[in-house]
């Protein structure tokens, strides 16, 4: 029976242990991984540059031309810019070949509003080039692995504070269209004419969804039977 304070004390003693180790987690009270990680979205330029020709944009230029309205087609499209350089080598040249580069590009698709041509500084600089730039949204993760935690001392009976960073660093590296992540789609003008013939059907008591395509149904193999 005089044992009996020692051991109630070692007991508090053991609990202790426990909590002080819950507490040198930093107390985490996250139990998801988007709790505890989150993907950062920010914007960052996208740049090409071309040399001034005289007799303006040449074939490889043009497809060069061609991939950077892929990736601005793909980045859902903001404003581009062509810089063509002042005070250069050959002023002309350069002129000429920042309108062909934006007239090609119109001709890939991009709105005509999009494409803005300005002018900077070359001060006599003869390589100075055009300059064509976009902005477009990262997705950055977590950045994961740097340290391990000690998962055989899981006293305090809670997730271990590296939990959900891989999974969130993998949405961020998968994710086609960061600019979803700021801001939605918006969304497309209704069909009027459909959700007038749905309401007529809805007032005869008529079945609104589309017709079942006959081609749709499958059969079952009777092999065997």
């Amino acid at each position: 029976m005089r044992a009996t304070p020692l051991i109630l004390i070692l007991a508090l003693a053991a609990l202790g242990a426990c909590e002080s180790e819950h507490a040198n987690t930093g107390n985490l009270a996250a139990v998801t991984p988007t709790e505890r990680y989150a993907i950062n979205v920010r914007t960052a330029p996208v740049e090409m540059k071309l040399a001034a020709h005289a007799g303006g944009l040449s074939a490889a230029q043009a497809d060069a031309l061609r991939t950077f309205a892929d990736d601005w087609r793909q980045s859902n499209g903001g404003d581009i810019a062509v810089k063509s350089p002042e005070h250069g080598a050959d002023p002309a040249g350069a002129y000429r070949t920042a309108n062909d580069a934006r007239d090609f590009l119109i001709a890939q698709g991009v709105a005509a509003s999009q494409v803005r041509i300005a002018g900077y500084e070359a001060n006599g600089d003869g390589a100075a080039p055009i300059v064509l730039s976009f902005m477009r949204y990262v997705a950055e993760g977590p950045k994961c692995g740097r340290a391990w935690s000690d998962l055989s001392r899981a006293g305090a009976n809670r997730e271990y504070p590296e939990f959900g960073c891989a999974i969130t660093a993998n949405m961020a590296a998968q994710i086609a269209y960061p600019a979803d992540l700021a801001a939605p789609h918006a969304s497309d003008r209704a069909d009027a004419g459909r959700r007038q013939v749905v309401t007529e059907k809805y007032r005869l008591g008529a079945t609104t969804s589309t017709p079942k395509d006959p081609q749709a149904d499958g059969t079952v193999s009777n092999v065997g039977q």
